[in-house]
C-alpha cells in the first residue's frame, strides 16, 4: 500500500519548478541529454544533472546508454500518466512551454541517413514504428525482436537475415535509439540486413560527401507498399 509520505514525496519530486519542466519537455516519448533538457529547464547543466539524478532515483526516469551519450526518459507508462493527470489538473494540456531541438540541424540528415551499418533518421524510426504496430517486431531496452510475421514481410524483400548470422558479441536485433528522432530504430544484423537491401533495391542512395541518403521514386513506392510510408513520413 503507497503510503501518504511517499505520495508527498513524489508530489513534492515532480513539483519543483525545474524538474516539472524536464519532465514536460519528455512527455512526447523522446529520450534527451541532461544538457537538453537543462535548456528546456532553463537551469545550468549542473543544477539539471542534479535534478536528474534525484528524478532516476525516484523511479521517474530511467537511463539510456548510447556509446559515450547518456539520454533520460520516463521510466514508465504509469509515470506519463501521473503527469497527463496533473497537466489536465493544472489545465496546460499536453503542450511543451519550450521545445527542444534535437540532433542534427540539416534537414537530409534528420530525414534519412546510415548510422554504421544500418539505416537511421524519421525514415529508419518510421520502418521500426511500422513494424511495432503490425506485430512484426518487438523491441525492449534490453534487445529485440523479430517475429514469424516479421519475418516473413522481411522475406517478400529479399532480406536475408538469421540470428546464425550474428557475428560473435553482435546481437541479431536490437533498438538504436536515434539521434535525431530520439526514438529506436531498427539495428543489429537484421537492421544492417535490411540496409543493404534497401541500397540493392534502388530504395536508397548515398549523398556526397555526407551520412544523409535520398529516398529515390522506387524507394518511395517500396516504402510506401512494404511498411505503409508516404514521402515525408
Amino acid at each position: 500500500m503507497v503510503t501518504t509520505a511517499a505520495m508527498a514525496e513524489t508530489a513534492a519530486m515532480v513539483g519543483e519548478p525545474a524538474r516539472a519542466a524536464m519532465l514536460s519537455a519528455l512527455m512526447d516519448g523522446r529520450a534527451l541529454t541532461a544538457t537538453e533538457l537543462a535548456r528546456a529547464a532553463g537551469v545550468m547543466p549542473q543544477t539539471a544533472s542534479a535534478h536528474l539524478g534525484r528524478m532516476v532515483e525516484a523511479g521517474l526516469l530511467a537511463v539510456e546508454r548510447q556509446g559515450r551519450h547518456r539520454y533520460h526518459r520516463l521510466a514508465s507508462p504509469a509515470v506519463a500518466r501521473m503527469l497527463e493527470g496533473i497537466m489536465a489538473v493544472a489545465g496546460i494540456g499536453l503542450r511543451q512551454a519550450k521545445p527542444v531541438r534535437v540532433g542534427p540541424a540539416d534537414a537530409a540528415l534528420r530525414a534519412a541517413r546510415t548510422c554504421y551499418d544500418h539505416l537511421a533518421g524519421r525514415l529508419a524510426v518510421g520502418i521500426a514504428d511500422r513494424m511495432l504496430e503490425r506485430g512484426e517486431l518487438e523491441l525492449s531496452a534490453d534487445g529485440g525482436a523479430i517475429t514469424a510475421s516479421g519475418e516473413a514481410m522481411l522475406g517478400t524483400l529479399g532480406v536475408q537475415a538469421h540470428p546464425d548470422h550474428a557475428r560473435k558479441g553482435r546481437l541479431f536485433c536490437r533498438p538504436c535509439l536515434d539521434w535525431s528522432e530520439r526514438r529506436p530504430h531498427l539495428a543489429g544484423v537484421v537492421g544492417a540486413a535490411l540496409c543493404a537491401r534497401c541500397f540493392e533495391l534502388g530504395w536508397v542512395t548515398r549523398i556526397d560527401g555526407s551520412r544523409a541518403l535520398r529516398v529515390t521514386r522506387a524507394g518511395e513506392a517500396g516504402f510506401a507498399e512494404a511498411f505503409g510510408l508516404a514521402p515525408g513520413d
